[in-house]
């Protein structure tokens, strides 16, 4: 008798779980059937993103630094499976080195960002980063993993917690990433992934009134309209660059505090 393999298949990745989209719905990309999110399945995500943020920011950012870089180390043992979704080993590396670097900066955020301000008077004056909280990410196209990656990494390395719309025409390389998050010590519903029509699903995420702050790097075409959703609420709108690494990038999620503190209190 001739066996017949199991196929593979692709859900969406909410709350540390996979589950097929709450309509039933598919589309093709990449030569397979990938789950289609839906409008609900955009507020499922939302509330897990919102429930996992306040443990994350919570946890100490050596703690912090030290999950992002065991998400670099479970994308390294698989990196053929990546290589395979995207452009190559090449991207790979690099989507894996940037998870490294985002991860040696998650404990100098206060020292490097932050800074003891200087007044006229007994006091104490300290800026404080902090994270602007639940972030909606509309990922670029190109390059398909290393740019998911390049939106994601500084969000959640500030302290937010993300729902991501992956790329729509190559959106493997971001189920894989998501397996490689639930085998690392990633909290379930942290960083949140969803694949579909983007014109269908962004305009109900910049318009959500639990979302904080909205990434539109990859949202090409949709972004006059995705602003205007986002003002109803004074969302925060982050446009970034597809392939960027930098403190810029982080500072851009984090809301700066600013402390006074009597002397000799």
């Amino acid at each position: 008798m001739t066996r017949l393999p199991v196929r593979k298949t692709y859900k969406l990745f909410i709350g540390g779980a996979f589950p097929r989209s709450e309509s039933g719905r598919t589309y093709e990309a990449q030569g397979q059937n990938v789950a289609r999110a839906s409008r609900k399945d955009v507020r499922d995500a939302v509330v897990a993103a919102r429930a996992a943020q306040p443990k994350w920011q919570s946890a100490t950012a050596y703690n912090r630094g030290q999950v992002l870089y065991r998400i670099a180390e479970m994308m390294e043992a698989r990196l053929p499976e990546f290589a395979e979704l995207c452009s190559g080993k090449a991207e790979v590396e690099r989507a894996i080195d940037r998870w490294v670097w985002y991860a040696g900066f998650a404990d100098k955020l206060a020292q490097v960002i932050g800074s003891w301000n200087p007044v006229a008077g007994p006091y104490f004056n300290f800026t404080i980063p902090e994270p602007t909280g639940m972030v909606g990410i509309v990922a670029p196209d190109e390059p398909a993993l290393l740019g998911l990656v390049s939106r994601v990494a500084p969000a959640v390395t500030g302290g937010n917690a993300v729902v991501v719309l992956a790329a729509e025409e190559q959106p493997l390389a971001a189920i894989e990433l998501a397996e490689a998050l639930a085998t690392s010590d990633v909290p379930g519903g942290l960083v949140n992934i969803l694949t579909g029509h983007r014109a269908e699903l962004a305009p109900w995420l910049a318009a959500h009134m639990d979302v904080n702050a909205i990434d539109l790097t990859g949202a090409d075409g949709l972004r006059a309209d995705l602003e205007a959703a986002a003002a109803e609420n004074v969302k925060r709108v982050v446009l970034g660059r597809p392939d960027s690494q930098s403190l810029a990038e982080i500072s851009a999620f984090l809301e700066l505090k600013t402390v006074w503190h009597p002397i000799g209190t």
